[in-house]
């Protein structure tokens, strides 16, 4: 933690859009809000995103009638937000997302783009999945999108991926496959030559373990799939989008 703003402070904030620009396109943004929006029900729904940030997913399902709450530990994302036409009609909790609470009951919570790898022990991402069957009613989902771990890129004694290899952007993860300890490195070189870097840890976790994770907390697996568009989930797949239900008696 580098301070209260955790690891997405006001310079990571400051460019936090820009530097995901492919996440904001409609390909990439519509079909994900066209799930959401069906598993909350539009119009009646209550959903809360843990991790809001920006408000990428939260400030278009907003507009489809679903009452979105967000917990954020970042101030400085959830201000880019609050800039941003209606973000200053969401509710926003500050604090962790694995025990923070917010007022109310939710017929959906959910975690996107790979957030609950942002809690960077097993016990934080039960108390996570303890924490959303509290706040969801009965009957009520929990959508986790993350990739699956991407150990079958990594030779005996090597413990660097690479994602991003471009003119003046270099992005890598290093595993520890002992802990399920991860770290991304992202290094970048303006114009003028001028470099940054900035590192931050998280932790992998497996289709299977979330499952037992959603199991600990009364909650059981409705659906998997490769995306938002439903495709299969197989042993090739390099994500997941799953949906847990919490039982409705």
């Amino acid at each position: 933690m580098i301070d209260e703003d955790g690891y997405f402070g006001e310079s990571v904030a400051a460019g936090y859009d820009e530097s995901t620009a492919e996440m904001f396109a409609a390909d990439t943004l519509d079909p994900a809000v066209d799930l959401l929006a069906e598993l909350a029900g539009s119009g009646n729904g209550r959903a809360l995103e843990l991790g809001i940030g920006t408000g990428r997913i939260a400030l278009p399902l907003a507009r489809r009638g679903v009452d979105v709450h967000g917990i954020d530990m970042s101030r400085a994302m959830v201000e880019r937000m609050r800039a941003k036409p209606g973000g200053d009609s969401i509710g926003v909790t500050i604090g962790d997302f694995a025990t923070a609470k917010a007022e109310g009951r939710f017929s959906l919570a959910y975690l996107v783009f790979n957030t609950i790898n942002n809690l960077t022990s097993q016990d934080a991402q039960v108390d996570c999945f303890r924490n959303v069957a509290e706040h969801l009613e009965p009957g009520g989902h929990f959508v986790i999108e993350v990739g699956v771990p991407d150990l079958r890129r990594l030779p005996p004694g090597q413990n660097a991926v690479p994602f991003r290899v471009e003119d003046g952007r270099l992005g890598f993860d290093l595993y520890d496959v002992a802990t399920q300890s991860m770290s991304s490195h992202h290094v970048r070189i303006d114009g003028e030559g001028h470099g940054s870097y900035l590192a931050v840890p998280f932790r992998y976790v497996w289709p299977s373990e979330l499952d037992l994770m959603a199991r600990l907390a009364g909650m059981r697996l409705r659906d998997r799939w490769d995306g938002w568009t439903r495709e299969p989930f197989t042993s090739d797949s390099r994500q997941h989008v799953s949906v847990w239900e919490k039982p409705a008696d």
